[in-house]
């Protein structure tokens, strides 16, 4: 795989770009090895859901888009960034709040330790800011079929 990949699409600030947020970083992260149907990929999926929910919801209508980036360097680290031009930064609701909303950001931070990254939150120069979870890159490999390494040719029983 090259060094040094990078993917990014920008969506207008809507409840239906969520979803197409998804399914962007879904076919990237396919396209560059990461198979739909890995825990991994659910993580990063969610990861991403949950930023994109936050980018719409929480900047009450005053960042038009927001901004997914990917970026994999090296074979070795994934950098999931989503920008949005609101300059207020998450932050946790108190507990009473959080019974019906407010556990996107928990639920980020425990995905990303769960799965060794770490999350920042920097402003942007025009202003807004961005959300980069950065994970370690792992693909798995395919797993060894069973019985696959002891082919028998015709005429030969097995174990003789």
């Amino acid at each position: 795989m090259a060094d040094h990949l990078e993917a990014s699409v920008t969506l207008p600030s809507e409840a239906a770009s969520v979803s197409t947020a998804r399914g962007f970083v879904a076919g990237t992260l396919d396209a560059w090895g990461l198979p739909a149907d890995t825990e991994a990929a659910d993580a990063i999926r969610l990861i991403v859901s949950e930023l994109a929910t936050n980018a719409v919801q929480h900047t009450f209508g005053q960042s038009p888009t927001f901004t997914v980036d990917l970026v994999l360097d090296r074979d070795e680290r994934l950098c999931i960034g989503v920008t949005d031009s609101h300059p207020r930064f998450p932050r946790r609701l108190p507990a009473a709040v959080q019974q019906d909303n407010g556990r996107g950001m928990v639920i980020i931070r425990w995905l990303t330790a769960e799965r060794g990254g770490r999350l920042r939150v920097r402003p942007t120069r025009e202003g807004g800011k961005t959300v980069t979870v950065e994970l370690p890159w792992t693909v798995p490999t395919a797993e060894p079929v069973a019985g696959a390494a002891a082919a028998v040719l015709p005429g030969e029983l097995p174990g003789r």
